[in-house]
Formats: structure tokens, C-alpha cells, sequence
């Protein structure tokens, strides 16, 4: 099977532009992973739009437990006060239940003052493309997905972010706290606040960032098999110990060792075939970091091992689910058929 790079989606960067270009329009949907830009650009879109100093009466909020196709026609008609235009956020609305027909109604004939934005947060957004009212959002608004940023612009946003707290942060380190951490801007902008408070120096370290920083369960993961490559055993055994600490299910971290292991296998026959970093990026999605570290710890075991690892996971995955095992006895028990097996 052939594998691509998966296309930038230019929706947000348009939206941008527009916001830039202050010429933001009627209706919006906003959807996608990275609530950290959706929640700034709606921030940006209410600094625009609202002036006068009424945003009480202009700003109109309507959740999903509130919606009303009769509150929404009331939010949308309400005339601006000392401003030209009116903000009307939704949030979490299915648009395809309910009175589909009104909704097309209201939303073809939006008034020149209006901007109507509806927010996907818990509720994913889908439309069916066949209808009628996929096709009037797409002819009428601008669908904008926020999706994980790309990793030059991620490492700039980090960068930025130290700078603010009068640090400094190399592209290695930045990639290192993105794989330790996780790739949303949610998350890391709280990392970053706790990192920038505890480290003393001006240049972030990689100390700087274990020392406080909260792992993403991947990355102890990824400690656990690097340990067991290393044949250090007593490390293995005290990543496992933080992984119980984190009180994930053990059904949860049977997953994420598996996925793991599939990943390092990859990795490895990649490596057999002369494949790059580029490919095991495009094959799984991953951040360059998080491939390079994968094609340089792949090498430490056999395929043969890789194989027989994945089968002992399964087993022990579904010993937890047909017995009821006790679920750390279980992953414990793995671990050591996988260090002895390394260790022979």
C-alpha cells in the first residue's frame, strides 16, 4: 500500500486572512483538534466585530442545550447597538436534526450585520455533502478546520512562548517537549508556564523539561521499550511503575505497548528496505522527531524478536479481556518475557 502526505487543510489560514484583512463574513463553522487556535480565533473575530463598548448586547451565546431554531432567529435579527455588526456563537448544534427546512431558511437570508459562528467542542461536526444544507453552509460560509499545527510552525509557536517568559528553546528541545508532551497547543501552553517558572537558565534544557513537565502516555511508552532495548531492566521496571502511577487501564497501556511495538517493527523492515524518516512520518502521522527516535531504537531488536513480542501481546491482551486477570500482574509478567527474551 502506497503512502502519502496528508494535504494541509487551507481553511484556517484563509480565515486568518480574513481576519487580518478585517472583511470576516456571515457564517462560520469551526471544528477541529486545536482548541487553542478555534478559541483564539473566536477571541480575535469578538475584538473585530464588537466596538462601541456594548458587547453585552452584540455577543449573543447560544449552547447546544439551549438551542432554539426560534432563539437562534431571535439572536440573529436582534439589531447591532453603537456597533455595525452582531457576534452569534452556537455551540454543538447538530444541524442536520431538527428543522433542517428552517435552519436553510434562516441561514440563505442572513442579515449584512450578522457573523454567526458555529462551534464544534464535544459534538463532532458532520454534514451530509449530498444535502442541501451541506451544499448552502459551503455556498454561503467558510468551514475552517483547526487542525495540529504543522512542525515549523508548531517550533515557532514554542519558541515565541519561552521568549515571552524570557527564555530561550532550541528546535531540538522544542521537537523533544512536543514528542514528551504532545502535539496540541492546549496542552503545551500549560507545559511551557510550568517549564518557564522552574528552570533557571535562559536556554531551555532537556532537565528543564523532565523535571516538571507531564508525559503524554506514548512517550513513557516509548521509555519503556527503549529501556528494555538498552537492556536496562531496573529502568524498565521503574517506567512501568510511573505508567501505574498514571492509572491509565491496564487494557489502555496493553494498546499503547502494542502500538509501540508495531511502530518499532516498521521501523526496522523500513530501515532493512533503506526507507527514510520521511516515510515512517507518512506512514503513521508522526512528528520528525518522533520518527527519527523510532528509526534509531528499531535497530535494537531482530524482526524475528519484533514478531514474536507482538504475538505475546496479543496473548496477554486477551488474557486480560477473557479471564479477568489482574491487569498489572499481567503487564508485569510481559515485560519480563520480553527482557529475558532480549537478554537470551
Amino acid at each position: 500500500m502506497a503512502y502519502q502526505k496528508k494535504k494541509e487543510d487551507p481553511s484556517y489560514e484563509e480565515f486568518r486572512k480574513e481576519l487580518g484583512a478585517e472583511s470576516l463574513g456571515n457564517l462560520y463553522i469551526f471544528h477541529g483538534e486545536e482548541t487553542y487556535l478555534r478559541d483564539k480565533g473566536l477571541e480575535d473575530m469578538k475584538a473585530l466585530l464588537l466596538t462601541g463598548g456594548l458587547d453585552d448586547f452584540n455577543y449573543h451565546l447560544i449552547t447546544g442545550k439551549e438551542y432554539t431554531l426560534s432563539r437562534l432567529h431571535g439572536a440573529v435579527n436582534a439589531l447591532p447597538m453603537m456597533s455595525e455588526r452582531t457576534m452569534v456563537v452556537v455551540t454543538d448544534v447538530d444541524m442536520d436534526k431538527g428543522d433542517r427546512e428552517g435552519l436553510m431558511e434562516l441561514l440563505g437570508d442572513l442579515p449584512d450585520y450578522v457573523c454567526l459562528v458555529f462551534v464544534y467542542d464535544v459534538l463532532e461536526f458532520k454534514l451530509d455533502s449530498r444535502g442541501k444544507l451541506a451544499k448552502l453552509v459551503k455556498e454561503k460560509g467558510k468551514i475552517v478546520n483547526f487542525i495540529r499545527q504543522q512542525q515549523d510552525k508548531l517550533e515557532k509557536w514554542i519558541a515565541v512562548r519561552f521568549q515571552a517568559l524570557g527564555h530561550e528553546i532550541s528546535r531540538t528541545e522544542a521537537n523533544y517537549l512536543v514528542f514528551r508532551c504532545g502535539d496540541l497547543m492546549n496542552g503545551l501552553i500549560s507545559e511551557i508556564g510550568k517549564i518557564g517558572a522552574y528552570a533557571k537558565g535562559r536556554k531551555i534544557t532537556r532537565q528543564d523539561i523532565d523535571a516538571v513537565s507531564t508525559p503524554q502516555l506514548d512517550a513513557v511508552i516509548f521509555n519503556l521499550t527503549d529501556a528494555v532495548a538498552a537492556r536496562n531492566f531496573d529502568q524498565a521496571f521503574r517506567v512501568l511503575g510511573e505508567l501505574f502511577h498514571m492509572q491509565e487501564p491496564p487494557i489502555k497501556l496493553m494498546a499503547s505497548l502494542a502500538k509501540q511495538l508495531r511502530q518499532l517493527y516498521a521501523a526496522r523492515l523500513g530501515g532493512d528496505r533503506q526507507k527514510n524518516t520521511q516515510w515512517l512520518m507518512e506512514l503513521y502521522g508522526l512528528r520528525e522527531f518522533q520518527a527519527q527516535k523510532l528509526m534509531q531504537a528499531a535497530r535494537r531488536f531482530s524482526p524475528e524478536w519484533y514478531r514474536w513480542a507482538l504475538l505475546r501481546c496479543e496473548a496477554a491482551d486477551m488474557e486480560l479481556k477473557s479471564t479477568g486477570a489482574d491487569g498489572q500482574e499481567v503487564l508485569v509478567n510481559l515485560l519480563l518475557e520480553l527482557a529475558q527474551r532480549q537478554a537470551a
